[in-house]
């Protein structure tokens, strides 16, 4: 495990961009050139509830680093549970892990999944880099497509396996744009296609949390029948509110977070 949050998440940055190449234009448009100049509020991480890799196994690479579990939240449609966690310093990015309830679903689909997770090395999970270390399966097209039409976050998990699924802009940090029409707004005048699900702003200064995704880039899988282009992983944009006591809402809003998983969707 690493015993350092930065190197962490340089290594989960790199890892990112090898199959989102766009997110390197988003920084362009919002921060200039300078990488510091994009806060990353948080990412988002994805897994299956198999005691073997679940969310409390990737989560412990985060707490060795000095993160806490700080909220938990549950997806009754998508058949998901998550919790958030945040480190003791601020101004490292809070993490959400998910995970997919596998017993809710179809037989077919717990046996894939199953198949899966039974390649994967135990000492893999413990591995400094298994955050980033993306599939030790092999899966075909056929198989992905089967899991796409019950659950696209299973298929984006058997096709992409363990790496950030998202990055995020915290627009509060922004020095070029102070709302999240503004960002929205760049973002398609330079040509950029947005997560339209429950509209293109999840969430309201009420819930104390507005947020906005890009779709998906699409990236090329090496599946075991052949290469396929599918939707990779995306960028999302929050903008966070101050709660009542004038402290910065740090959690996250279940109804909006839905949204967002829907920014991996195929079109």
């Amino acid at each position: 495990m690493h015993n350092n949050v930065d190197s962490l998440f340089e290594k989960l940055w790199n890892n990112y961009l090898e199959v989102t190449p766009s997110a390197v234009k988003v920084h362009e448009l919002l921060g200039s050139t300078q990488q510091d100049d994009v806060i990353n509020d948080h990412i988002a991480l994805r897994t299956f509830n198999h005691e073997k890799i679940g969310l409390e196994k990737l989560a412990a690479h985060f707490k060795a680093v000095g993160y806490k579990e700080c909220g938990e939240y549950h997806f009754e449609a998508k058949k998901l549970y998550a919790k958030h966690f945040e480190h003791s310093d601020p101004t490292k990015p809070k993490v959400f892990i998910s995970e997919l309830l596998v017993e809710k679903c179809s037989p077919e689909l717990q046996t894939i999944v199953d198949a899966l997770v039974e390649q994967i090395d135990e000492t893999a999970v413990t591995a400094e880099n298994f955050l980033y270390s993306g599939t030790h399966w092999q899966v075909s097209h056929e198989t992905y497509k089967q899991l796409l039409a019950e659950s696209e976050y299973a298929a984006w998990m058997a096709a992409w396996g363990y790496r950030a699924n998202h990055f995020t802009v915290s627009i509060n940090h922004l020095s070029n744009f102070e709302t999240i029409e503004a960002v929205n707004q760049a973002l398609k005048d330079a040509g950029f296609e947005l997560n339209a699900s429950g509209g293109e702003i999840k969430g309201s200064p009420e819930v104390l949390l507005e947020q906005s995704s890009t779709l998906a880039d699409q990236h090329a899988v090496a599946f075991s029948d052949g290469e396929f282009s599918i939707p990779s992983c995306f960028y999302e944009f929050a903008l966070r509110y101050n709660k009542p006591d004038g402290e910065i809402y740090t959690g996250f809003v279940a109804a909006s977070a839905d949204k967002i998983f829907e920014s991996t969707n195929a079109r």
